[in-house]
């Protein structure tokens, strides 16, 4: 059964949020790839992604997340986490990608300092 991300965009001044709902698999990490290509195509420098909603987090969509991590610090922005499931926070522990990714409990967490 596939199982479609539910994905929506907001942005606050200089930062874009992209909220992630749903499981993060081979199936519908394409989804989330296009997703937050978009704003860092048009230039974002301050990108957040809330996942506070994924319930499933796969190989294919730490791969996803780390290939954009990249593209971001690559035009001298940077790419925060928010609101990983403790279940979700275990894969980025289990990978150490913990360790390589910013991330923080919630939004309200994440500091307003320039990228």
């Amino acid at each position: 059964m596939i199982v479609d991300l539910a994905l929506s965009t907001t942005a606050q001044g200089e930062r874009t949020i992209v909220h992630v709902g749903g499981e993060i698999d081979v199936y519908t990490a394409p989804q989330l790839r296009r997703r937050l290509d978009e704003p860092i195509h048009a230039g974002c420098r301050d990108l957040i992604v809330d996942l506070g909603r994924v319930t499933f987090l796969d190989s294919t969509g730490l791969g996803v997340l780390v290939g954009r991590l990249k593209m971001v610090r690559s035009q001298g922005g940077r790419m925060r986490i928010v609101g990983a499931t403790d279940r979700v926070l275990k894969v980025f522990t289990i990978t150490g990608l913990d360790r390589v990714l910013e991330m923080f409990p919630t939004l309200a967490d994440v500091p307003d300092d320039p990228a």
